[in-house]
């Protein structure tokens, strides 16, 4: 199932891109902005908005090909490590689930790249906030 006007689906439905790994759940490319040479983008098939769109088997296809990417791009690239990331509505440029595997080296300049970090002002409210998370979950 495509979205119509869905960039990602129509590189799903063979629209050009720079694909590195296909499979029947998932197609994986190169980010047409990336941020480093080899930023993979990999996207399930079928259009999904959000992760919490996804199946319970294209995330276990998206991660098990993450992994899959993640590797090649060390072994390929000297990449030291990766980074993997979902945007999720926010910063989600493109309105389908997908997931970015960077590669990355020491010293690459990535640091506070999504967001600062706080800590929690206490104890207190750290777990006022996993009981309203534990809450929602059921």
């Amino acid at each position: 199932m495509t979205e119509r006007g869905c960039v990602f689906c129509a590189i799903v439905s063979g629209a050009p891109a720079h694909r590195v790994l296909e499979d029947a759940t998932c197609v994986a490319f190169l980010d047409v902005r990336p941020l480093f040479p080899g930023h993979v983008l990999i996207v399930p098939r079928v259009h999904r908005d959000t992760i919490a769109d996804i199946t319970l088997e294209e995330g276990a296809a998206l991660f098990a090909n993450a992994q899959r990417v993640a590797a090649a791009i060390e072994a390929a690239l000297d990449a030291e490590g990766t980074f993997v990331a979902m945007n999720n509505r926010i910063s989600q440029s493109v309105p389908h689930a997908h997931l970015h595997v960077v590669p990355r080296r020491k010293g690459d300049g990535l640091r506070g790249f999504f967001w600062p970090r706080h800590k929690y002002a206490s104890d207190e409210e750290a777990a006022t906030v996993a009981t309203k998370l534990r809450s929602a979950l059921g």
